[in-house]
């Protein structure tokens, strides 16, 4: 563990369900990536870019629900504006996305 938070801290990140509407590949990206497209329901649609090429085929992601940070602010990377950060756990070069067990409306709270 690298930095302790407070509670109150962790409650200004703002995490929410939300369900892969469209992937693209993303040749400019520095690494291998792809550009998602995210319905949050209520929250809109939202787009991010993932490094989640190595495990996950794009037709795998299509419809598959994840969990992202929503609240940050826009990035640019390359041409592409990711618009939310989704979550996923690191194991050298794989990343496994975080996903609720059973499916949930989007945009619905973690905590």
């Amino acid at each position: 563990m690298n930095n302790t938070i407070t509670f109150e801290d962790f409650t200004k990140v703002d995490l929410r369900v939300g369900t892969i509407i469209g992937v693209d590949d993303f040749p400019e990206a520095r690494n291998p990536a792809y550009q998602l497209t995210i319905d949050f329901g209520d929250l809109g649609i939202k787009k991010s870019s993932a490094q989640i090429t190595t495990l996950y085929k794009k037709e795998d992601l299509q419809q598959k629900q994840i969990v992202a940070v929503v609240n940050f602010p826009k990035k640019q990377i390359a041409k592409f504006m990711s618009e939310c950060l989704v979550l996923g756990a690191v194991n050298g070069k794989d990343v496994i996305l975080l996903n609720p067990e059973n499916k949930v409306k989007n945009g619905t709270p973690v905590a």
